[in-house]
């Protein structure tokens, strides 16, 4: 995050022009420019770095819990911590925790719309499937994780947890896209470059005029 901050490029121009400053016999000047940079720097990665925190913290405060049967007796466990072959227990207002092979149930009704984009919730069957080609909307025996349960009750077997589960495979393939800039973005960022090319062609004919103004002779002044 912190180097980051450095990579836009009306900042590689501010420490090239401290660099110069610097070669050219002004420190002052360069240190100040470091100084803001440095400043700017700090500011942006402290805004950043309390935004991820408080993301992270409401993922954990978000983080599904399972109710698992394990050794005959049901205890209630982060939906980090389940292994495929666990048995959960369902019921209504629960989020499903991973992928689910269903068991049993009774008026099992699940919201998909999550995963699917199906807003009506779908009746939920643990009789077993014989075509492998099913999209996954029409898997009545098979839970998803994220998915929310709206209307009944029933035991099922984890399948799948973590990455492997559908949602975290769409979440593998988000995360191998690099993230979109907005149009201001991209405009803010073209008419940095214009402005910083502007400035440097400025400086450019300062400085020509400036190797042309030393090298000229001082005109001789004549005695009477």
């Amino acid at each position: 995050m912190l180097g980051d901050q450095f990579k836009d490029f009306m900042i590689l121009v501010l420490l090239g022009a401290a660099a110069v400053a610097g070669a050219v016999g002004k420190p002052t000047d360069s240190l100040a420019i470091v100084a803001i940079v440095a400043l700017n720097a700090l500011v942006g990665f402290v805004q950043e770095f309390r935004a991820q925190k408080a993301i992270a913290a409401l993922k954990a405060l978000s983080g599904p819990s399972a109710a698992v049967l394990r050794d005959g007796v049901v205890a209630s466990v982060a939906a980090s911590d389940l292994v495929p072959g666990d048995v959960v227990l369902l019921e209504a207002g629960r989020v499903v925790p991973a992928d689910l092979r269903l068991l049993e149930g009774a008026q099992l009704e699940v919201q998909e719309a999550a995963l699917t984009g199906e807003s009506a919730p779908v009746e939920k069957r643990p009789a077993a499937l014989h075509d492998e080609t099913l999209p996954l909307g029409d898997r009545r025996n098979m839970l998803y994780r994220g998915t929310a349960v709206s209307r009944g009750r029933g035991r099922a077997v984890v399948a799948a947890t973590g990455m492997v589960t559908e949602l975290g495979k769409i979440a593998a393939l988000l995360q191998e896209e690099e993230d979109p800039k907005t149009p201001l973005q991209r405009r803010l960022a073209a008419f940095g470059q214009r402005l910083a090319a502007a400035i440097l062609a400025i400086c450019g004919v300062v400085f020509v005029a400036g190797l042309l103004r030393a090298s000229t002779p001082p005109p001789c002044s004549s005695r009477r």
